[in-house]
């Protein structure tokens, strides 16, 4: 019984698994959309959602902590100036998926993960 397991284990070791989550969340703040299966989108968005998190601190732990999951150093300079930037007002919901049917070779439901869009409001003066 799997009873308080937490992730899905996706059909693959767990070495696998960790490298593949790693370049999909490098993959998604790099082009901020990727398509992928259903079940990856769910377990690609904490992982993104704790990512942003990160960035929003901005200290150096931080982005050291960052670059031990996404190994791309311009990633993270995107992700620290950028993505954290836009969303240092808002404390959640960073991401959205959206379903998108079912993959024409396999069957298999796809879904298209990307970052929201967080408009600061700009006062006129």
């Amino acid at each position: 019984m799997r009873h308080r397991k937490q992730g899905r284990k996706l059909g693959r070791v767990a070495s696998h698994r960790q490298a593949m989550l790693r370049n999909m969340v490098t993959s998604l703040f790099k082009h901020e959309r990727i398509q992928t299966t259903e079940a990856k989108a769910k377990e690609l968005r904490h992982l993104a959602e704790k990512m942003v998190s990160l960035s929003k601190r901005g200290d150096l732990h931080a982005r050291r902590q960052a670059l031990t999951v996404l190994r791309d150093k311009k990633v993270v300079k995107k992700l620290f100036d950028e993505i954290g930037k836009r969303y240092q007002e808002v404390k959640g919901g960073y991401t959205r998926i959206i379903k998108l049917g079912v993959r024409r070779g396999d069957n298999a439901p796809t879904a298209l993960i990307e970052l929201t869009k967080q408009i600061k409001e700009v006062e006129q003066k």
